[in-house]
């Protein structure tokens, strides 16, 4: 190891390996470390301290900031073995990835090439049948994206407080108070919209503002009392541990969660900060003396070697950890742990060789540290490359789909009958609106939730044959029957979907239709969407008692009720699985699943005897179509079945119209 410089910080390169640690622990599960990913935010205090020392000691010295040199650094640091990590995920990609995968994820190198994905990912969060994130090989680049946008407007912010009134007051005056507006609206905007909270640069920047404040505190208090100093290191770790040990993803994060990692990052850097000013803590390390640490344990730990090394290719190791357990993830259906620990040896690897070969080489690289030029150049050629480079590969994915491809992308993308037509309500809704479709004297309500929706294409044809005209009462997320539960896009109860059934059911029973058509997402299925996130569940007596209690208020009224059966449940996003299992020469039945698994039978036993005790009410099973005794699948009479987990794709529901004729309206309807 080369000598340090006189500023050199062992206990922030432990900090570094810390918060890497937690983020690759909780991507690999290869530990129980359910909040891991609150080691982006170590990160950021880490940069908002360093980055700020840096400018403000500028500032003080000179009166002004070299911003070209500034940005300069910035690049030689971060960009190339950024855009190299991009480019060589793209390519491994061509051979795993399906091309309509290919087409999407590129858009995301682009964005990620522009350092702007997280804007990307905002839009791309609200999107109720988006692909599912994890698949995703660049959705991690979002905290670079962050950090990027960052450094753009920090050194504006510092330079028009040192302008407005020199000196460390004014600075520390503005940091404060853009730390607070950014925090206020980040917790405001949490339990409300928290995607825009998660990635909008400008609500993270407390966490930037939370280490440059540290940066300026001055070191002499801590330094004549080094009890406080071990005081606050402690702390400090054991707020991270808290979060790294009880945090989890359906946690309202960042909002006032995120003080807990800020803080506790806060309080470490100003413990390690207490011996820096006269180059004390660079000398006792490079002596492999514990110096100032004597006495400080947790610093002592920081300063180990190993601590130091993964610090050290932290950058490498955040860039190549996620698209090598994504892509392994893709290659083997369920990762064992001595598999996941070779993903480890190879995201080592690769972080060593490029840390090595690319990352350090460039950033030290005479040649280019002599002027600012020399390095901002390059930096922006390169960067334009990776855009280009990233939208060429989305348009040769496009151009590669084969018709078998295109299908399968049109079902998955095309919406249900209902849906089109904006019949299915937002979340924030409350008073039904019904759409109606046909002009038949009789009339057929169709009630539920997205799971009813896709039923909607089928039945409305049936319907036209048959005289009928369809009504639809139709709410996303919104069971018909009556209980409240938790949902994770709101972050609480579905207070809402209450308000809408009842108002619903009222007007269902004034329609007086012919047949009240019902469907809803199975509580099975449910669970195993929420498995492992902590949400709470709904105890089965009170699944049971609410769709008792709305079978029995139309039955009450005399209206006769046809109730489908919930569709299988499969562990991932079909149209990607039969696309990715096709673009590789394998068989689509690779996707299916057990019947055990998929089919909820026991639960729908309890469910068709709840239904056939209530006068007027049948129960329609179309289970047969999807599975046999022992298998489910996903791929059926050369169609794609499902456009996701759990919906059905709607060439697919269109085909099954007769079925739907035969059982529900000729049997039940007439």
């Amino acid at each position: 190891m080369s000598a340090p410089s006189p500023d050199f910080r062992p206990d922030i390169e432990g900090l570094r390996a810390l918060a890497v640690a937690g983020v690759v622990a909780f991507h690999f599960g290869l530990t129980a470390l359910p909040g891991g990913f609150a080691g982006v935010d170590i990160f950021f205090v880490i940069s908002g301290y360093l980055i700020t020392r840096h400018l403000v000691s500028e500032i003080s010295l000179t009166g002004r900031l070299d911003l070209l040199r500034f940005y300069a650094r910035r690049a030689r640091r971060l960009l190339p073995v950024a855009l190299f990590v991009i480019a060589a995920t793209l390519a491994v990609g061509t051979l795993i990835l399906s091309p309509e995968e290919q087409a999407l994820y590129s858009k995301g190198a682009m964005f990620a090439s522009a350092y702007m994905i997280n804007l990307w990912l905002i839009r791309w969060s609200f999107d109720y049948f988006a692909n599912d994130a994890a698949n995703n090989p660049f959705i991690h680049y979002w905290s670079l994206s962050v950090e990027e946008q960052f450094y753009l407007a920090w050194p504006a912010l510092l330079m028009l407080a040192a302008w407005l009134r020199p000196g460390k007051r004014t600075i520390m005056l503005a940091i404060g108070i853009a730390g607070l507006v950014s925090f206020a609206v980040c917790a405001w905007l949490t339990p409300i919209s928290q995607p825009w909270a998660f990635y909008f640069s400008p609500l993270r920047a407390w966490e930037f503002a939370a280490g440059g404040l540290a940066s300026m505190a001055p070191a002499w208090l801590l330094q004549s009392r080094p009890r406080l100093g071990t005081a606050f290191s402690l702390c400090g770790l054991v707020l991270i541990a808290f979060a790294y040990l009880t945090f989890s993803e359906e946690a309202p994060f960042p909002g006032f969660l995120a003080l807990v990692p800020v803080a506790g990052t806060v309080l470490l850097l100003l413990a390690g900060a207490a011996g820096v000013g006269d180059g004390i803590l660079a000398r006792n390390f490079e002596r492999k003396n514990a110096g100032l640490f004597s006495s400080n344990c947790v610093n002592a730990a920081l300063a180990l070697p190993p601590l130091q090394w993964i610090g050290k290719v932290s950058y490498s190791l955040y860039l190549w950890h996620w698209p090598v357990i994504v892509y392994a993830g893709m290659l083997v259906e369920e990762l064992t742990f001595a598999q996941r620990l070779a993903c480890l040896g190879l995201t080592f690897a690769l972080s060593a060789l490029s840390y090595h070969f690319i990352e350090n080489p460039i950033r030290r690289n005479g040649w280019l540290m002599a002027n600012a030029a020399r390095a901002l150049v390059p930096a922006l050629l390169l960067t334009g490359t990776g855009v280009a480079a990233a939208y060429g590969n989305a348009a040769l994915a496009v151009r590669a789909e084969d018709p078998e491809q295109r299908a399968i992308a049109a079902s998955a993308a095309e919406p249900a009958t209902a849906r089109a037509k904006a019949c299915v309500e937002g979340y924030d809704t409350v008073t039904p609106k019904p759409c109606v479709f046909g002009n038949g004297q009789r009339v057929i309500a169709l009630f539920g939730d997205s799971h009813a929706d896709h039923w909607s294409t089928p039945l409305i044809e049936a319907g036209k044959k048959n005289g009928y005209r369809v009504e639809t009462w139709l709410k996303s997320s919104c069971r018909p029957s009556r209980f409240s539960y938790f949902v994770t896009k709101l972050n609480r109860d579905y207070r809402e979907c209450d308000q809408w059934r009842e108002q619903a059911i009222k007007e269902i029973i004034a329609a007086r239709p012919s047949l009240v058509v019902i469907s809803e997402l199975a509580l099975t299925s449910s669970r195993k969407m929420a498995a492992g996130k902590g949400e709470p569940d709904t105890p089965d007596a009170v699944w049971r008692a609410g769709l008792r209690s709305t079978l029995t208020s139309l039955s009450k009224a005399g209206l006769k009720i046809a109730f489908i059966r919930d569709v299988p449940f499969n562990d991932e996003n079909i149209d990607t699985c039969v696309s990715r299992a096709l673009w590789r020469d394998k068989a689509p039945s690779l996707c299916d699943q057990s019947r055990a698994y998929a089919a909820n039978d026991q639960m729908a036993a309890v469910e068709r005897e709840i239904v056939t005790s209530v006068p007027n009410a049948t129960y329609v099973d179309l289970t047969d179509r999807f599975c046999n005794a022992t298998t489910c699948h996903v791929f059926i009479d050369g169609q794609l079945a499902f456009r996701d987990q759990h919906h059905l794709a709607t060439p697919f529901a269109e085909s099954l119209e007769p079925e739907v004729e035969r059982r529900v309206i000729s049997k039940v309807g007439r």
